[in-house]
């Protein structure tokens, strides 16, 4: 189950996937802590199960064997229902490519999980949080009308409305120019210290990973420890 105080506990996690060739071992007996309020970055190279391992932490993969604890929750035990209520009361997710509705402004873009949860006021709470990433005269712009950069800003103030206890991020600043993705970082960092907010983050950026408080190697499916 892990140290009393890790809030995600990993053990002997496999994923195996049966792909047209036979099966594919994705994740190859991870075992991870992470304690609550840390920040951990995830480097390595690609295919290495970075990415598989930021979906079986929030309940989008089900590992073929191991136990998956985060936050009290033994993640393998839950359902599909019980997983969804997980996710919308406790885990923010900001992927490379942004994934915002096209068709809903920044502002309903971030209002929508809130909704989903039943939140009280979603669109001022919305309103609060595009201000904070300094999108506060972009609300009613639809995601075509923003630049990368804003589009990531409005994903990270939808990721954190929630106040989820963790966030994951999925190499959030793949699609944006050097400066842009400065900018980005210091606004995830800077949120989730503002906020307690435990964050894994996985990026091929080494002097990002250099900013977290940790960093962990994944190489075929495995986690090497610490990395150098």
């Amino acid at each position: 189950m892990g140290t009393p105080e890790s809030l995600i506990s990993l053990q002997s996690v496999h994923l195996t996937l049966t792909g047209g060739s036979g099966p594919v071992n994705i994740l190859r007996g991870v075992n991870l802590e992470v304690r609550a309020g840390e920040t951990l970055a995830v480097v390595g190279p690609s295919g290495s199960g970075k990415t598989t391992l930021l979906m079986v932490l929030a309940g989008l993969e089900r590992p073929s064997s191991g136990s998956v604890n985060v936050s009290g929750r033994n993640l393998a035990l839950m359902g599909e229902d019980a997983l969804a209520r997980f996710r919308r009361s406790g885990v923010g997710i900001v992927f490379q490519a942004f994934h915002l509705v096209p068709t809903m402004t920044a502002q309903e873009n971030v209002a929508l999980p809130l909704e989903f949860a039943g939140r009280p006021r979603a669109f001022e709470t919305a309103g609060r949080w595009l201000a904070a990433v300094g999108l506060d005269s972009r609300l009613d712009h639809y995601p075509a009308q923003l630049s990368g950069g804003e589009q990531q800003r409005v994903a990270l103030a939808r990721a954190f409305a929630p106040e989820p206890f963790l966030l994951l991020a999925d190499e959030p600043t793949g699609n944006l120019d050097a400066d842009t993705g400065r900018i980005i970082m210091d606004l995830l960092f800077s949120l989730s210290a503002d906020r307690g907010t435990t964050l894994v983050l996985v990026t091929h950026d080494q002097g990002l990973a250099a900013r977290a408080g940790r960093t962990v190697r994944m190489c075929d499916g495995r986690l090497d420890g610490e990395a150098g």
